[in-house]
């Protein structure tokens, strides 16, 4: 076995300990990605789920409630494993609990501030953003054609990085207002 050197030498000041931490965080993460990118991508839009619940407002008539939390729902087989759930445990969005459910229909989703249409529902992709038509949900989902179906974000992964595009107008029409910042780093804004 060869003992390697992992500190650089034009680093002098800066403690061996935290070099070599970072550098065994960098090999296990490499790691990871080798084995599971789709782990690393779901966990990139778990956090972008997190973030969209901070860059849009809803309508007060839609959290009459206070201390009610804010939901992030998914419908249909969830991609997520506990990435979701680790990324919000404890946090809150506008002095409000994240809460994280699995819904199985759709007057469950209804109930949600935002909801990940998961691939698997394809097939009732159309059935399902008319059904919820008139209610406060921001409909995200990286499925092909998700905005031109009337989605409002729509994840895409692009050289092996995760973006997104907006749909403006649906989310206008869901009474929601998106934050010029969060549109401003969209891929593509439409509507």
């Amino acid at each position: 076995m060869q003992i390697v050197n992992l500190i650089p030498p034009q680093f002098p000041s800066m403690p061996r300990r935290i070099l070599w931490a970072l550098g065994f965080a960098m090999l296990l993460l490499g790691r990871t990605r080798a084995q599971s990118p789709t782990a690393g991508e779901y966990q990139v839009k778990a956090a972008f789920l997190f973030n969209f619940a901070k860059f849009v407002e809803w309508p007060s008539s839609s959290l009459p409630d206070p201390s009610a939390p804010l939901r992030i729902c998914i419908l249909g087989r969830d991609p997520f494993g506990e990435e979701l759930r680790n990324i919000t445990k404890g946090k809150t969005v506008s002095g409000r609990k994240l809460q994280i459910d699995q819904v199985v229909d759709l007057r469950q989703a209804r109930t949600c501030q935002i909801l990940f249409i998961a691939s698997s529902e394809k097939a009732q992709l159309k059935e399902t953003l008319e059904a919820l038509q008139g209610a406060n949900v921001l409909t995200v989902s990286d499925t092909n054609g998700f905005l031109e179906q009337g989605g409002m974000i729509n994840f895409v992964l692009e050289n092996d990085r995760v973006q997104f595009g907006v749909n403006r107008k649906a989310a206008e029409k869901a009474g929601l207002k998106i934050s010029s910042k969060l549109l401003s780093v969209a891929k593509l804004v439409v509507g």
